[in-house]
């Protein structure tokens, strides 16, 4: 068996076009989509609609966050820098996400998103974690840790 064969591959969702490529683990930074050929990263979070959420949540073998939030909110304008800043830390261990509530009802009611920020975390399609309220980076980032 040479080492191409050997090589663990992880399945990771273009946030441009949202087709499914397959990435060498060890190449995920510098992968690019093999349909769009845009960065599979680029250390900022991916707003989603409700029709490519699903896609994100059950396509992707990372661990996907999510920042469920409105506009108007105060506490999720506070959160916003600190999800920002986890991205560009922690991808492309995680995928990063943002879902407008306001413009996303649907997706929000299925989800029982009943406060903002509410964020959680996905792991093969399943809600493994959740947490509401804004809090410092620290916090935040440990928390993506723990439960990813």
């Amino acid at each position: 068996m040479d080492a191409q064969t050997t090589v663990s591959q992880t399945n990771v969702v273009c946030p441009h076009c949202h087709t499914t490529n397959r990435v060498p683990e060890g190449r995920l930074s510098e992968g690019l989509c093999g349909r769009c050929g845009k960065a599979l990263f680029d250390a900022h979070p991916v707003a989603l609609t409700g029709a490519d959420f699903d896609r994100h949540i059950a396509k992707s073998e990372l661990p996907v966050v999510v920042d469920f939030w409105a506009p108007w909110c105060g506490p999720c304008r506070t959160m916003a820098p600190v999800f920002e800043r986890a991205a560009k830390e922690l991808e492309p261990r995680f995928r990063f996400v943002k879902v407008n509530t306001d413009e996303e009802q649907e997706l929000a009611a299925r989800h029982g998103i009943r406060g903002i920020p509410t964020l959680a975390i996905f792991r093969n399609g399943v809600e493994v974690a959740r947490l509401s309220g804004a809090m410092d980076a620290t916090r935040f980032m440990a928390w993506v840790r723990e439960n990813g």
